[in-house]
């Protein structure tokens, strides 16, 4: 074909980093170390591994004077410096620790990813080797354990933790956890505790949860908390299946353990029921504990059908590996890890490899050990990333922007299984987990660096940068297009520059509430302002609030009419000229005026109106579009979504005071396989 150059082999390249800050070309340490030391991060989560080379605190100065937090029951440094937990049942699994200390993983890694110091040589068991970073690595931490294994995270510890994190001085708060559910704010512990970091100048940055890709899933909802999605990075692990016939199958996974090549039996789970256990064919397929015969796959390599589970039904019936035929096609992109030789196939290849099986008098395998491809790729939303619509406000544009979070190596407590998996006897330093808990950290390391270099900006004003500066994601890879990547992907290279930015207050937040019908006793339940009041303010959209996205919600069968204020504030340089640009779908009218927004000193503000307007919708999928300021050196890009809506979609069930946020629903691991 004359358009092609030339054609080159499919070479495997070898990454030489951990490797998500480099793929945004980001390099961690940008900004002097005393001006990122005055920056401490808060981390609701399940504690930290303090001995972690993570960790470690070589050439930092104390902590600044600012700080008021304590360490409970382990020894700080002046790398973490606060280290506090939280458990108001009293209840203590014998897995875990009476301290702040990480039994689990989970915060270990989302802290270290966010604001890891450097590790030279770290790997997963020789996987992903490179140096390990955090965005921020001069950065504070301060832990705070709202989450215990097998318990959960109740609201009572979340509240308790958002207290001691603003009054011990935390700049930024990471919370990788959520609700399945989302509740009305007011009772809505998460909400709740970062409206209060809100009004003390606190952002608050939050996993969207792994309830992808089915639409209206995502959580941590509220407009002053920032809301991460999670995306790839241009690194895949794969683990090859080869069969005895010579044919060679692709598999995604985790995979450290070493077969050196050698062949080995294959049989099919559903051919070796455990019978006399009561387990007929379903429960075999699937490779539940129990349910496959030891007699017939003791040192052999099963194929499971199913994406249910650990597989430690195969380790428990003396089983050799595992082969995992997916029967959900957009779960492929997660890489797991399993206590045994193991590696997840299309559903295709694994109908293949079952042919073979049945065809063939000796069948025969092998895996072979993980190995890091090239994905071109990327950036796409992962498959479990929860998508918008809002729920609970459809004007309002969730998820907020996405991140990093497929595949992530980052520190890990060694007291805690890499898989997840009790017959796990493996002890690892670095972890690989994806998850929108992932994302998390990647982004609140982004909003301490925007800190960092403007320590006054407001919360809103951090998430604006943040959100108006991001790299503008393919809506060819993402069919859900803004509601599963909000704002775009996260540029740290622009966000401490972004020329204009969004500001909102309290009161603004007030005035968004009292709109969206909340009455004078609900708002004091969120606010905890004796004084707050709705009085006056009639019921509304939230097309007013100065958000830095457009969103027109419009009921099925209704004409599309909404008008949009917003307020934009000068943060670069004087004597500016900024045009607006909009892209919009031609059955869509959109206008805005002025067309010039003029500044003349920094910090000056200046007011535009947005009119969308259309014909009658029905049953259309989201239209996309943006509204874009630039002064020539500047882009401030706000996209701006059209969609209908049906009278009960917004709906959500009761509130249920005894109600856990569900920690791990926003990372997948061993008891996230669906």
């Amino acid at each position: 074909m004359e358009r092609v150059i030339s054609v080159i082999p499919n070479h495997k390249l070898h990454l030489h980093t951990t490797h998500s800050w480099e793929f945004m070309d980001f390099s961690p340490g940008k900004i002097r170390p005393q001006e990122e030391g005055n920056i401490v991060i808060g981390f609701l989560d399940s504690g930290i591994w303090p001995e972690s080379e993570s960790f470690n605190d070589e050439g930092m100065s104390p902590p600044p004077a600012k700080w008021k937090g304590k360490c409970h029951n382990i020894t700080c440094n002046n790398k973490i410096i606060g280290a506090r937990y939280y458990n108001s049942e009293g209840l203590y699994p014998t897995t875990e620790f009476k301290s702040p200390r990480d039994a689990i993983g989970h915060g270990t890694h989302t802290s270290s990813t966010a604001a890891g110091r450097e590790v030279d040589g770290a790997s997963f068991l020789g996987l992903a080797k490179g140096t390990a970073t955090g965005g921020v690595p001069n950065a504070r931490i301060a832990v705070y354990k709202v989450c215990w294994d097998m318990l959960g995270c109740s609201n009572a510890d979340i509240l308790a933790a958002f207290d001691d994190a603003i009054a011990d001085g935390v700049d930024i708060l990471s919370m990788s956890l959520g609700s399945d559910d989302p509740q009305p704010f007011f009772d809505d512990a998460l909400a709740i505790g970062a409206f209060h970091a809100m009004k003390r100048g606190v952002l608050s940055s939050a996993s969207a949860g792994n309830s992808g890709p089915s639409p209206a899933t995502a959580s941590n909802l509220a407009p002053w908390m920032l809301t991460v999605a999670a995306s790839s990075m241009d690194r895949k692990f794969i683990s090859q299946v080869v069969l005895g016939n010579g044919e060679i199958y692709p598999g995604i996974a985790v995979n450290s353990f070493k077969l050196n090549g050698t062949s080995f039996p294959l049989v099919w789970a559903g051919d070796v029921a455990n019978y006399s256990g009561g387990n007929g064919l379903l429960n075999a397929k699937n490779c539940l504990p129990g349910s496959l015969n030891s007699n017939k796959i003791a040192g052999k390599i099963v194929l499971c059908n199913s994406v249910l589970g650990d597989y430690t039904g195969v380790v428990m019936a003396n089983g050799l590996g595992a082969i995992v035929s997916f029967p959900i096609p957009f779960l492929i992109d997660i890489a797991l890890s399993y206590p045994l030789p193991a590696t997840q196939v299309k559903t295709g290849d694994g109908d293949a490899i079952l042919e073979y099986i049945r065809t063939t008098e000796n069948p025969i395998g092998t895996i072979l050990v993980g190995e890091t491809w090239k994905d071109i790729m990327a950036p796409y939303v992962a498959s479990f990333s929860s998508r918008g619509p809002n729920r609970l406000n459809p004007e309002i544009l969730k998820p907020d922007i996405t991140a990093p979070g497929l595949d992530i190596l980052a520190a890990w407590s060694p007291v805690a299984s890499p898989s997840g998996s009790p017959f796990d006897t493996r002890k690892v330093k670095f972890n690989v987990i994806s998850g929108t808990s992932m994302s998390c950290p990647h982004a609140s390391a982004v909003a301490a660096y925007v800190k960092a270099l403007h320590p006054n900006w407001s919360p809103a004003a951090i998430k604006s940068a943040i959100m108006t500066t991001a790299n503008v994601m393919d809506p060819r890879k993402n069919d859900d297009h803004e509601f599963a990547y909000g704002a775009g992907h996260i540029n740290p290279l622009a966000v401490t520059n972004p020329g204009l930015v969004y500001n909102a207050s309290e009161a603004d937040y007030i005035h968004f509430l009292c709109k969206q019908g909340y009455n004078t006793s609900t708002l004091k339940q969120i606010t905890g302002e004796s004084n707050a009041s709705c009085d006056g303010v009639v019921p509304g959209r939230a097309w007013d609030l100065n958000y830095p996205t457009f969103g027109v919600a419009v009921e099925d069968g209704q004409s599309v009419n909404a008008t949009f204020t917003r307020t934009v504030t000068n943060v670069a340089s004087t004597n500016s000229t900024y045009r607006v640009t909009v892209q919009m779908s031609s059955s869509v009218n959109v206008e805005v005026h002025p067309k010039k927004l003029s500044f003349s000193t920094v910090g000056e503000k200046k007011t535009f109106t947005v009119k969308v307007s259309g014909p009658k919708m029905v049953e259309q999928p989201i239209q996309s579009g943006t509204i874009v300021w630039k002064d020539g050196v500047h882009v401030v890009r706000s996209p701006l979504v059209v969609y209908t809506i049906t009278t009960n979609s917004m709906t959500t069930s009761p509130f249920r005071p005894t109600e856990r946020i569900r920690f791990g629903a926003n990372s997948i691991n061993w008891n996230m396989h669906f």
